[in-house]
């Protein structure tokens, strides 16, 4: 009951909020004891504020209105029997229901462990093909070392043969053999005083 007039009571203050603008138009200062009927809702202008225009919304009593018709109660259909065998096909109806609720969830989550475990899958192969491809690179970068070190020690062992076949200049060689000489006589006499 309250809810209807409620929905009366909002409908009507739509109606009148659109009624007092137009009313505000056209006079600017309301008469100060006018009475406005619509239905069942009186509307009284006030004195106008500061703020704009007051009205003063009053709702008659239901019991009052011209209309006598009573508002009729909610009918409630009466229940229907249930015999003990439809009992037993609503519930196997409902387990029936049941199972393919768990077989729906039952089949998701299979999905899902299918989809963790490619997932899981295509990690472990890229992995490997990283590791792969990072060993191989490695191996050939060892092996240019390897090369490069072997071709740096032939290099310089082609110089030392270079050096070694080179004649040595006589003056060299004289310098070289008296002080060979010298080292062997220091060494195989003591130190003499004179």
């Amino acid at each position: 009951m309250t809810s209807m007039l409620l929905i009366v009571y909002t409908d009507k203050m739509k109606e009148m909020s659109m009624l007092s603008l137009l009313c505000s138009c056209f006079y600017s200062q309301p008469h100060p004891n006018s009475l406005y009927q619509y239905g069942d809702l009186q509307v009284k202008g006030l004195n106008k504020r500061a703020s704009g225009q007051s009205f003063e919304v009053i709702l008659k009593d239901p019991g009052q209105s011209g209309d006598k018709a009573q508002p009729q109660p909610l009918r409630i259909s009466p229940r229907k029997e249930v015999s003990l065998e439809e009992l037993h096909k609503r519930l196997e109806a409902a387990e029936e229901r049941r199972k393919s609720q768990e077989a729906l969830v039952l089949k998701q989550l299979a999905e899902k462990r299918e989809h963790v475990q490619e997932v899981l899958h295509k990690l472990h192969k890229e992995n490997n093909n990283f590791s792969k491809k990072t060993e191989e690179k490695l191996i050939q970068k060892m092996e240019v070392n390897k090369e490069n070190r072997e071709a740096h020690l032939s290099a310089l062992k082609q110089r030392l043969r270079e050096k070694a076949s080179l004649p040595i200049p006589s003056s060299l060689m004289s310098f070289h053999l008296s002080k060979v000489q010298l080292h062997f006589y220091t060494v195989t006499h003591p130190k003499q005083t004179k």
